[in-house]
């Protein structure tokens, strides 16, 4: 079949970024399709493409038997070998096919199979260069905001960027334009997913290293992020030239650098932190402005025991234990935060006659722990969350001050009061059994 399409196939092939192989395969499809619905499906028909000859010919495959019971895919050794002198039993002899006018039954299937081969290309092209660039930062324009999800067009794909993955108090609208990080890329039967999130840690580290100069090329090294996204987030940096504060690059003249980002963030507040190898060093810069006044390192347990000065406890730990938690991701450490007039109050508690008279007594074994989760009122959520903010027993919720446990998450000013004496009332119950 003489014809000609190389041309028209590459030209295509650069439009939509699809290999010419992937092209040149799917017109192949399409004429062989054609032509069976033209020559009948009795046939055995192949197309190959010449590269050479720039064109597509057609071959009917007959094989060489003994004795031919199918004329149209069977042929004798003997007209085997008047077509091809060497030919043996159980070889293919092909046939080129003479081109005939395509009906237009035929020339609409090939028209299909044409362009069902292209776009299942193009998707595959589409997820391919996508997967490529998970981890990375992207920009595209807000297209449609559909249930809360925001459907974002990139160009070439469109991607989403769900309820989960948005800042709080962030409204997009069509035509807005959207930094996003790419989270995943999902092959869907329709095509592919690219799921974008503004939340991840990886977005405010690729903004940096737009931002900052240093980062890009490699002076100053970013090596955690830890983020509350849209409320507040901490950075760890560290320089490979001695001559280059880390801290003093990111932040920038006057702020200049770190308020662009914090802008794009819809007010994230960002804390820029020196790394250092140190544990004990590095968490005390962590956990800054509170004054920390010692750490005490247990490496079998993987944490950090810090002690902040009288008056210092609340702003270690934050609102909501969010400056703690943070401190803790960043640091990669189990935070445990206690303030001085907390331990203080455990030495000095007296030891009762009673308990002297208990203790003595070998046989006594000592009151079971009680567990947060098992105090009424709190679940395994609100336990694990007192937890974080260094409150990680029935003891230190009983002495703790309404102050502090209104700053976790979840705890207002009634439900602190009922927390203290829920804890308290659980351990005089143990104690008195």
């Amino acid at each position: 079949m003489g014809i000609d399409l190389l041309q028209v196939i590459e030209q295509v092939g650069r439009e939509k970024e699809i290999d010419s192989a992937v092209l040149i395969e799917a017109v192949s499809a399409a004429i062989l399709s054609a032509s069976r619905k033209t020559l009948g499906s009795a046939l055995d028909l192949r197309v190959e493409f010449n590269q050479r000859a720039r064109c597509f010919t057609l071959y009917a495959v007959r094989k060489v038997v003994e004795e031919v019971l199918n004329h149209h895919v069977e042929i004798s050794i003997d007209e085997a070998q008047s077509i091809s002198p060497g030919a043996q039993l159980g070889d293919e002899i092909k046939s080129e096919m003479k081109a005939k006018e395509f009906g237009r039954i035929a020339a609409q299937t090939a028209k299909q199979v044409i362009i069902q081969r292209v776009r299942e290309a193009e998707r595959e092209s589409v997820f391919q260069a996508f997967k490529a660039r998970v981890g990375e930062m992207v920009g595209g324009v807000v297209q449609r905001v559909v249930k809360g999800n925001v459907i974002v067009n990139l160009g070439k794909a469109e991607a989403i960027l769900p309820p989960r993955e948005q800042l709080p108090r962030e409204d997009h609208r069509t035509g807005d334009r959207v930094r996003a990080y790419v989270l995943d890329v999902k092959k869907l039967p329709r095509g592919s997913q690219i799921v974008l999130s503004r939340t991840h840690p990886g977005l405010l580290a690729k903004l940096l290293e737009i931002e900052v100069p240093e980062i890009y090329e490699g002076i100053v090294e970013i090596k955690a992020v830890a983020r509350d996204a849209g409320e507040r987030a901490k950075v760890a940096v560290a320089s490979r030239d001695s001559n280059v504060d880390p801290v003093g690059a990111c932040v920038g003249y006057r702020g200049s650098r770190v308020q662009a980002i914090v802008r794009e963030l819809m007010g994230e507040k960002i804390d820029v932190i020196a790394w250092k190898d140190d544990p004990a060093s590095f968490v005390r810069s962590a956990l800054a402005p509170a004054e920390v006044e010692s750490v005490e390192v247990i490496p079998e347990t993987h944490t950090l025991k810090v002690l902040v000065v009288d008056g210092q406890l609340s702003l270690a730990i934050g609102k909501r234990g969010q400056n703690a938690r943070l401190a803790a991701k960043l640091v990669g450490w189990k935070v445990d935060v206690k303030g001085r007039g907390e331990v203080q109050k455990e030495l000095e508690e007296p030891i009762t006659p009673e308990c002297e008279a208990s203790a003595s007594v070998a046989e006594s074994p000592p009151p079971a722990p009680l567990r947060l989760a098992d105090l009424p009122g709190v679940g395994e959520k609100l336990a694990d969350r007192l937890i974080e903010a260094g409150l990680d027993s029935c003891q230190k919720v009983a002495n703790a001050s309404e102050e502090v446990l209104v700053q976790v998450e979840g705890i207002g000013p009634k439900t602190a009061q009922k927390l203290i004496e829920v804890a308290k009332t659980a351990l005089a119950s143990r104690d008195a059994g």
